[in-house]
């Protein structure tokens, strides 16, 4: 499975949740590889302070707007069980290359209405990408959400008119997310009774099922649940 973890807008925790995707996803015993596609270097970093902590890291390398050339990802990634491909926002040809050898697009996307309405662009990529290959499937999670608010709400209801489906794994605001980052590790190996860990955990499944199109989400301990 290779994930294209993009969005044109910053700050909505791609590479955050691209980094705990691919942690968790290596506790579960699988050979993850993690891109780092974004010039920012966020990925790479973490990886050198994970090196220096002595924790456990999946293997990384930097990739930008050739990985869908022939010998670059699509055959790197046949030795790994998943890939997650950390995408940069605004760079229109570094997310197409990685739309043309991802199985999934995730959409991270923050939890107000403009945060959904920034969608517009990414949608256009994705569509520019499905006209190329029929096969790509695309979905949006919710990133930073504030609780059960209003405000949360809404912005479900916006993203769901977007025409792309709305995981139902929603990733709060959690102080976890941010400690663990900075201590090299994913949430799920730093804090794995926070509410946080459940999260990830849950996405990951979610985001597997997807893949298979399955687009129901597993019946797993929801964050309010676990926390």
């Amino acid at each position: 499975m290779i994930v294209a973890v993009t969005g044109q807008k910053g700050g909505v925790g791609k590479s955050t949740t691209a980094i705990c995707l691919a942690v968790a996803a290596m506790q579960q015993g699988k050979r993850v590889l993690l891109v780092d596609a974004d010039p920012q270097g966020t990925t790479r970093t973490w990886g050198d302070v994970a090196a220096e902590q002595g924790a456990p890291a999946p293997t990384i390398v930097a990739m930008g707007a050739t990985m869908h050339r022939s010998g670059q990802l699509a055959a790197l990634a046949r030795e790994f069980d998943v890939t997650i491909v950390d995408c940069p926002p605004r760079h229109g040809d570094v997310q197409r290359s990685a739309l043309m050898v991802a199985d999934v697009a995730l959409l991270p996307c923050g939890p107000s209405a403009a945060d959904a309405w920034a969608l517009a662009g990414t949608l256009d990529v994705i569509a520019e990408a499905r006209a190329l290959r029929d096969d790509l499937r695309a979905c949006v999670v919710i990133t930073r959400k504030l609780g059960r608010t209003a405000l949360a709400k809404q912005a479900r209801k916006v993203l769901e008119s977007s025409g792309l489906p709305v995981l139902q794994t929603e990733l709060a605001q959690r102080v976890a997310y941010q400690e663990a980052i900075a201590e090299g590790r994913g949430v799920t190996s730093h804090s794995p009774r926070d509410a946080a860990s459940f999260e990830i955990t849950s996405l990951l499944s979610e985001l597997e099922r997807f893949a298979h199109g399955e687009e129901a989400s597993l019946d797993l301990p929801s964050a309010a649940e676990a926390g």
